[in-house]
């Protein structure tokens, strides 16, 4: 599967914003057909998908082009764990009304403490935190786009997908509006390699709404979650659904104004996956917890070919979770680049026997995988407990994961399994 970033592009400066298909029959404009990807120059253009009927989680923009996976996944884990094909992560009060939430205010964050988690009360919830979202517009030469961020301090310091900013673009001119108002910002540091990057706005308001993180790691399949963003330019909008499942290995080519960046064209993500409704524009925003607290930034959509264009949201949304939001985020902000996990592997799907994983095909010569001891023909089948179902699989765990972090990797060698810790080390060192 390719990846899509829910972000309208468009070619002219001078061009309206989208239109969209409404219960008052309202059309949208015509989009380029399947079968014609985009050209440099031409953000927004679909690349071509190979099924139809079948989900494609589509990419941001035209890019470097895809690498054959076999290359890809060398290059992945060799230097830092990107890259491969998508395959397709509360206290309770007694009251009256138990759908009712208490709004507590730690200046500048809001955390929302629900009655009856299991039946939240959504409208406190965006009441709380939509102020903490913002809209972001932003103009090119090579067109213009919109995509969301979210506030992370009272400084005006934001965090957005790299590619709402046209990929740190030092000609980009970036406009973001703040509950109703319009301010400029600038570019804090960028990281095409995980698609974040940290923008500060450049006379910020005094009274700025922040968010306040909660840990991905402690996302469950089926609980409720929300989405603020800005899509198809309609701000403040707010969608809720589930988490439909997590560490999901998405990849969407990579957009970069860097020469050597670590991204090698693509990026790869654990994800996490949403039923929530996210469609163009949602890219950057936030997915929240009941509690109102930051769990994922939204990335990117699955979507189905049919024929003329691919559909919007189709309930397969998916985000960047927030632990590595914030590992990225903090790196980005004290020193404008980031430092990614290596293995120092590379490795194919295993296709030898009936147990999934990815088949180690090389071992890097003084990497932390080699001082655990993995060798070639090793079949990885598990990262900290977590199923690895595939190379692709692999390489987005790692990606998900920091430098310097004891992982437990589970494997078969010679039919047996064991588990192996290594220590991941720095794909910049």
């Amino acid at each position: 599967m390719s990846a899509h970033d829910p972000r309208p592009q468009f070619t002219d400066p001078s061009s309206p914003p989208p239109q969209w298909q409404g219960s008052a029959g309202n059309t949208a404009p015509p989009r380029p057909p399947l079968s014609q990807p985009g050209q440099p120059g031409q953000p927004g253009q679909y690349r071509p998908v190979t099924q139809y009927g079948t989900p494609q989680v589509f990419a941001p923009r035209p890019s470097k082009g895809r690498i054959g996976m076999a290359s890809l996944l060398t290059v992945a884990l060799l230097s830092a764990g990107i890259g491969g094909g998508a395959a397709l992560t509360a206290d309770h009060f007694l009251v009256e009304d138990e759908t009712s939430a208490v709004v507590t205010t730690t200046s500048p964050s809001t955390r929302v403490v629900q009655a009856d988690a299991s039946n939240p009360n959504w409208a406190e919830v965006a009441d709380a935190v939509s102020d903490a979202v913002v809209a972001i517009q932003v103009a090119s030469n090579s067109g213009r786009g919109q995509g969301s961020g979210v506030i992370l301090d009272s400084d005006g310091t934001i965090v957005t997908n790299n590619h709402v900013i046209d990929g740190g673009n030092p000609g980009a001119q970036i406009r973001v509006v703040v509950a109703n108002q319009a301010y400029d910002a600038t570019v804090v540091g960028t990281d095409p390699s995980t698609d974040l990057a940290v923008i500060r706005l450049v006379d910020p308001p005094s009274n700025l709404q922040t968010v306040t993180f909660a840990s991905s790691s402690d996302l469950v399949v089926g609980q409720p979650v929300m989405a603020i963003g800005n899509p198809l330019g309609l701000s403040d909008t707010v969608t809720t659904g589930i988490v439909s499942a997590l560490n999901r290995p998405v990849t969407t080519p990579a957009v970069s104004s860097t020469v050597g960046d670590q991204s090698n064209g693509v990026v790869v993500t654990a994800a996490v996956q949403t039923s929530a409704a996210i469609n163009p524009g949602n890219s950057g925003g936030a997915l929240l917890n009941t509690s109102g607290e930051l769990i994922g930034i939204t990335s990117s959509i699955a979507t189905l070919s049919s024929g003329a264009a691919p559909s919007g949201s189709i309930g397969l949304g998916f985000a960047i979770g927030s632990d590595q939001v914030r590992y990225i985020t903090d790196q980005l902000i004290e020193t404008g680049t980031a430092r990614h996990a290596q293995l120092g592997v590379s490795a194919g799907d295993n296709t030898a026997n009936l147990s999934l994983g990815a088949e180690v095909a090389e071992v890097v010569p003084g990497s932390g995988a080699a001082e655990a001891g993995i060798q070639v023909g090793d079949i990885i089948t598990a990262v900290d407990g977590v199923n690895v179902t595939s190379s692709e699989s692999l390489v987005a765990l790692i990606r998900n994961s920091e430098v310097g972090q004891e992982l437990t990797l589970t494997l078969i060698r010679d039919g047996n399994e064991q588990d192996v810790d290594v220590t991941l080390g720095s794909a910049e060192d």
